[in-house]
Order: C-alpha cells, then sequence, then structure tokens
C-alpha cells in the first residue's frame, strides 16, 4: 500500500500523511507535529524489522503456536534485538524511541517536520537498493521500511566529522527525510564520477556511491592555506559511483556559526576552518 503524502511550505517544509484504514506509519521522537482524533499514537524502543509490523506480530503469532521462536527463548531474542538497536541510536547521538500512528475507522491523517529551517524530500525504496542520509535526516516512514544505523569506521570515520554515523533504510515503502537549506539532486557520472563536497552538506545517497572523505590539499602551503582560511577545516567528503545524491545548502555548523555571530558571540575569527573554536 503506497504512502499517500504531501510536502507543503517554503523555508520550513512539514510532511501531511494520509493514512488508509489500518496503515502504519512511524516516526523519530520529536518530528511529530499532529494527528486527526481516528490515528493511534504508540511509543516503542524497536523499530520496524523485516516486512514491517505486521509481518513482525504474524511471526511472533506463530512461535506462539509451538515454533522455533515462541516461548521465553522468542522472549529473550527479541529483548536482545530492541536492547541492540536502542545501544545502535543511544551510540549515534540518535532518538532512543519512535512514535507509531495507525489509522483506525477510516482514513486518518497525520503532519510531520524537521528540525531546522529548510526541506523534505519523500524517498521511495523498491527493495532493491538502500538509502543512507546523514544523522538526523530521518522524518518518518511506512512500517515496511526499516531503519538502522550504519557506521562508517576507521581513516574515513574519524575523519568526515558528520559522516561518521548514517542511517540506513532498506525495504519497500516510503521514507521521508529533511534537511538544512535547499537541496540539489544529482548524479556523480555526470560530472566525471566524483564530486567533492563539505562534510556538512551531505543529506542522502543511494546504495552503490561510494562515500569517503579525503584531505582539503597536501601539508604544503597551499594546503595549510585552504585548512586556516578556506572554512572547510582539513577534510573534504568524496562521492563517486552511479546513483543519486542529494545535497543542502546549508550546514548545521555555519547556522550555528551564524547564529553566535548574531548575538555577538562568535569568537571564530576571521580564520575560520581548522581554528574555529565551535565547540558544536
Amino acid at each position: 500500500m503506497t504512502l499517500q503524502q504531501e510536502i507543503v511550505g517554503t523555508a520550513m517544509q512539514m510532511a501531511v500523511v494520509s493514512l488508509q484504514p489500518g496503515q502504519t506509519v512511524y516516526c523519530e521522537a520529536g518530528k511529530f507535529l499532529f494527528k486527526t482524533a481516528n490515528v493511534t499514537m504508540e511509543t516503542r524502543l524497536s523499530g520496524p524489522s523485516g516486512g514491517g509490523g505486521q509481518a513482525q506480530a504474524g511471526a511472533a503469532g506463530a512461535g506462539g503456536a509451538g515454533g522455533p521462536g515462541g516461548g521465553m527463548g522468542g522472549m529473550l531474542r527479541q529483548a536482545m534485538g530492541t536492547a541492540m538497536q536502542v545501544g545502535q541510536r543511544a551510540l549515534a547521538g540518535e532518538s532512543l524511541a519512535f512514535q507509531y500512528f495507525t489509522s483506525t475507522g477510516g482514513e486518518g491523517t497525520v503532519g510531520f517536520a524537521g528540525v531546522l529551517p529548510g526541506e523534505m524530500r519523500a524517498l521511495e525504496l523498491d527493495g532493491t537498493r538502500a538509502w543512507f542520509a546523514e544523522k538526523d535526516a530521518f522524518v518518518a516512514a511506512e512500517s515496511t521500511v526499516e531503519f538502522g544505523i550504519a557506521f562508517q569506521g576507521g581513516r574515513t570515520g574519524r575523519s568526515g566529522g558528520e559522516g561518521f554515523v548514517l542511517e540506513k533504510f532498506t525495504g519497500r515503502g516510503t521514507v521521508i527525510i529533511a534537511g538544512a537549506g535547499n537541496f540539489i539532486d544529482l548524479n556523480p557520472t555526470d560530472f566525471g564520477g566524483r564530486v567533492d563536497v563539505d562534510t556538512g552538506c551531505v543529506v542522502a545517497f543511494e546504495e552503490g556511491i561510494r562515500y569517503g572523505v579525503q584531505r582539503v590539499g597536501g601539508l604544503n602551503r597551499q594546503g595549510v592555506m585552504n585548512a586556516v582560511f578556506g572554512g572547510e577545516g582539513l577534510s573534504l567528503a568524496t562521492l563517486e559511483g552511479n546513483g543519486r545524491v542529494i545535497l543542502q545548502s546549508l550546514t548545521i555548523e555555519s547556522l550555528a556559526n551564524a547564529l553566535r555571530k548574531a548575538q555577538g558571540g562568535d569568537k571564530q575569527g576571521p580564520t575560520g576552518g581548522l581554528f574555529s573554536t565551535n565547540a558544536g
């Protein structure tokens, strides 16, 4: 069942979702705006898995009838799985809980929004390719879409700043994401196979895109000039391959710096970049 949704607004968009009877959508805690009275709301620590909430319930019922997943062993495995999910989200700095909304007694309506002024986008997953998104980009999704955490380990993770932790969406259905400023869609193959961007500008990309981090220039005079005066620090994100990429025009760091400057608290000085005293 396709999720019927409409993204409205300009500077601060929101998604208005129409739910058919029995249809479920879930969101990260804090992204909910409003709902009609016939839509139930439930908060859970666990995210959907496999084929969504209904398939999960069916499997639990089969286990209770004597299947291998029933009894205390099944309950223990389920509890351990939930604890692992919560632990991953805690390490990633994500919300610990999800809110689930189900329409009862007719069509219902639910509204969601992001946390920064900017755009929203509805992505359609067909089960063949996963999508990856920056931390906090997730807003809401059908119960047939599974939410996970992807850690960019090693050298890429340590150098990548915002790219260390990514949200991962798999399965079939609609997932709604949000970012800051305006979005631009591109494919690296249209630009010679690779694009280099500020690490804070990456919103989301399809599976198959290779994400990495490279140093801005070498350890020479120009490299030092780029890092100290360029405002980008020492690293840029690299995106290679054939697939869809979504970038945003506003980074959280630049927004925070602008707010501090407006409040008279700008301590970045004329150099920016490497010597920024941004603590956030």
